[in-house]
């Protein structure tokens, strides 16, 4: 199992939940239903994706 990163925001009455390290994306109508969608979408995403490529992302804090 993987520890991956959700970012979370709201556009009008959606909820868009994204993860960076895939670039995967999904939506719901509440910050639940978001996350779940975004898990069950990533999980695909994983199942398909090479492993070479998913190890050549790199996570690095960003100080704006």
């Amino acid at each position: 199992m993987r520890q991956l990163t959700a970012v979370i925001h709201q556009e009008n009455s959606w909820f868009v939940a994204e993860n960076p390290e895939t670039g995967v994306a999904s939506q719901g109508k509440t910050q639940r239903e978001a996350l779940v969608n975004l898990k069950e979408a990533v999980s695909l995403y994983l199942e398909e994706a090479e492993t070479p490529k998913l190890q050549k992302i790199t996570i690095k804090p960003l100080e704006v």
